[in-house]
């Protein structure tokens, strides 16, 4: 199996990521800066698959580090989840957000193509549709944004695509995920956010572990059945599988493809609460307050298409999604701070 860098390896969907890499075979070197992960990470994905992914801290800006890792490793494939990830920090501080997630990506494809490796995965978000005109919605859809953290990502997605039409030796797999939930069923790790969470579900389970008071509804005036956001809610696990996939597509294939990472169903805020206290037995107090800047009435994938060429399915439903985050979040109250 191939030698596979994983930028970003150990955040919340790189380290689900990187476990099922492990068990299917391939040989793992992670690159994390640590700015939004902790190394007892790396604890947890070893006592998961019995194995200790090679790790170096750093950061994908750094050329000179990126020289060393590809000068010492045969990498055959990147996995590039290294990235700044919040819409609302992204408005206050979008130029952070450009260096890190535009600048770093540029830096990280000249390493790669100095030293001949040429077959990435990017780690995109169903942001780069911006406000779509209807749903559900397919890959064809036009692309636009409302934040500086979706601007950033479809930047990024052109010039990946520019890129490959320069140079057809570079093959390219663009994953559009709508909104990753859940985590690993044995509670080892899991989604866990500095400060307060920017994602419902990290906020709902941290509301009710008893670490928040209440959860912050943003909007109930939006058209839909309930007045609440409506989204795509998809299983971390689910979303990990797809990335195994795409390594192995890089494999026999050529060009940029993009596909939608959903279940292609939409939940909106007030489902997501009630289903949560079904699940779990624990109420979960919330109060209704403003809209929040870049937020969207609804968001739903069509995912037919990564169904059919990307050999990939959801299997998980919202009641395991919610079973797995409230696991994770009761075994680890603080996180990976316990």
């Amino acid at each position: 199996m191939s030698k596979v860098l994983v930028t970003g390896g150990t955040g919340y969907i790189g380290s689900h990521t990187v476990c099922q890499l492990l068990q299917q075979g391939h040989d793992v070197l992670i690159l994390d800066n640590l700015s939004n992960s902790s190394l007892a990470v790396l604890e947890r994905i070893e006592e998961i698959t019995n194995q200790k992914p090679e790790f170096v801290e750093g950061d994908i800006r750094d050329k000179s580090l990126l020289n060393s890792i590809f000068s010492q490793h045969d990498i055959q494939s990147v996995v590039h989840f290294a990235g700044l990830k919040a819409v609302g920090e992204s408005n206050e501080i979008p130029l952070t957000y450009y260096d890190n997630n535009v600048s770093g990506t540029i830096t990280l494809c000249q390493v790669m193509a100095e030293h001949g490796c040429k077959s990435l995965v990017f780690s995109s978000s169903a942001t780069v549709y911006g406000d779509p005109a209807s749903v559900p919605i397919t890959e064809s859809f036009p692309t636009s944004t409302t934040n500086p953290y979706g601007a950033s990502k479809l930047m990024v997605e052109n010039i990946l695509k520019d890129l490959q039409a320069s140079d057809p030796a570079w093959t390219i797999v663009l994953l559009r995920y709508f909104n990753p939930v859940g985590a690993h069923q044995s509670g080892l790790i899991g989604e866990d956010p500095a400060g307060i969470p920017n994602n419902l579900l990290p906020y709902v389970t941290q509301v009710a572990v008893g670490k928040l008071a209440q959860l912050s509804v943003f909007g109930d005036d939006y058209p839909t059945p309930d007045g609440t956001g409506v989204r795509d809610y998809i299983h971390v696990e689910d979303l990990a599988a797809a990335h195994v996939n795409a390594v192995s597509r890089l494999e026999n294939f050529s060009g940029t493809c993009t596909f939608n990472l959903g279940t292609g169903n939409g939940y909106s805020v007030l489902d997501i609460i009630k289903e949560f206290e079904a699940v779990t037995g624990k109420k979960v107090p919330y109060q209704v307050i403003e809209r929040r800047a870049g937020d969207i009435a609804e968001c739903w994938a069509d995912p037919s298409l990564a169904n059919r060429e990307l050999e990939w399915k959801a299997t998980r439903g919202l009641e395991e999604m919610l079973a797995d985050a409230w696991r994770w979040q009761s075994q680890n109250p603080n996180g990976y701070r316990d």
